[in-house]
């Protein structure tokens, strides 16, 4: 079998770029941990007590929700096709060692998701043998099969808030309202959007770093020119979104609709905020930046921590519901502290996380080596 990627294989820039994603993905999951999941959905929910929640909800609805996970699915997809190259360029076996791979990661997923609903990582392992498959196609039909999936997401977006005729019966169950049930309907459109948008953005993401874009390779003019229209684009489009929604009192009916802009502005964010993040990597390297590509390098073990973190807190010390908004930003920011810090004070002693080591040993079926023989100063 072939062996894991050393030290000097990573790539820096997706490694900044992982770090600054999975450190805001914990924005908006860190509301579904402290305060409920109507909340993630809906600003005027439960934890939107004060001018603070409000803006704190806002800011997040607006610039982090959607963009942070598909970022993070981007650089899954890139990482999926990634493992695949290298182990082809080493004459093994890829398919079935990446197969084999991506069925750990299923695991993995299970038992996150047992710990807490929100899970991704089932999504990305499912969509992976997709990837697999059209992992050598030409990087335009890639980016056109990805942003299809968006177009699709939003045309059953659509088509399912025109069926909706019992709201109570049918946006409940943790969605729009409190309570309740949720409709076969919309349990399936729930279900297709989060895994279109998952698929088109990891096959987007398969697509820009067949041409270098992920990886940094680009000239600074593109990455300006990318940051510029993403941002002008989206940013108008999410607002719109959650102003729509406030003028209509959050009502049910634009519980889904009223989404569709923030869906449409997801790609063209994350795109301006992975140029803006590349920009920054490209200047000389600080402090921060070491700590950041840390916490990439251990994406996974810091998704999963975020989980075992925000469950316990507010399950212990903290109700769920018992604190805003504002209050739950200041748990977010001590997460992030806590895992700026220990990610590089990990990595000082040890070649990789504790979830990716063992997922590394599962993968290649052999216990692989942790420590560093000369451990960082």
């Amino acid at each position: 079998m072939s062996g894991p990627v050393t030290q000097n294989d990573r790539i820096t820039n997706l490694d900044t770029v992982r770090g600054i994603a999975t450190l805001c993905i914990l924005i908006m999951n860190a509301v579904m941990y402290g305060i409920g999941d109507v909340s993630y959905y809906k600003l005027d929910a439960l934890g939107t007590n004060n001018v603070i929640d409000w803006i704190v909800g806002i800011f997040g609805e607006i610039f982090i929700d959607q963009k942070a996970m598909a970022i993070f699915s981007m650089l899954f997809g890139a990482g999926i096709v990634l493992f695949a190259d290298r182990a082809a360029a080493k004459g093994k076996r890829h398919i079935p060692l990446s197969l084999w791979r991506n069925f750990l990661l299923l695991v993995i997923g299970g038992f996150h998701a047992w710990l807490w609903e929100g899970d991704i990582l089932r999504i990305y392992a499912i969509c992976a043998p997709i990837l697999l498959l059209l992992r050598k196609q030409k990087p335009k039909f890639l980016l056109l099969l990805g942003g299809g999936m968006f177009a699709l997401a939003i045309l059953i977006g659509i088509a399912t808030q025109l069926t909706i005729s019992d709201p109570v019966n049918e946006l409940g169950a943790g969605y729009w309202i409190e309570g309740g049930a949720m409709s076969d309907a919309v349990g399936l459109w729930f279900i297709s959007n989060i895994g279109l948008r998952s698929l088109g953005a990891m096959l987007i993401g398969v697509a820009l770093y067949r041409i270098g874009f992920m990886s940094g390779e680009k000239e600074k003019s593109l990455y300006t020119r990318t940051a510029i229209w993403g941002l002008g684009l989206g940013i108008p489009l999410a607002t719109t979104g959650v102003i729509w929604q406030a003028a209509a009192n959050y009502k049910t009916d634009i519980a889904i609709v009223g989404q569709l802009p923030n869906d449409a502005a997801t790609m063209p964010m994350a795109l301006a905020f992975i140029s803006l993040i590349t920009l920054w990597d490209k200047k000389p390297t600080t402090p921060l930046h070491t700590r950041i590509r840390s916490v990439g390098q251990m994406a996974l073990t810091n998704y999963l921590t975020q989980t075992i973190i925000g469950v316990t807190v507010f399950s212990t010390i903290f109700e769920r519901g018992e604190l805003g908004r504002g209050a739950v930003a200041i748990f977010i920011i001590l997460v992030w502290a806590l895992q700026l810090i220990w990610s590089q004070a990990w990595l000082t002693n040890f070649r990789f996380g504790p979830s990716e080591w063992m997922w590394r040993c599962m993968t290649y079926r052999k216990l692989q080596p942790i420590k560093r023989q000369n451990p960082k100063k």
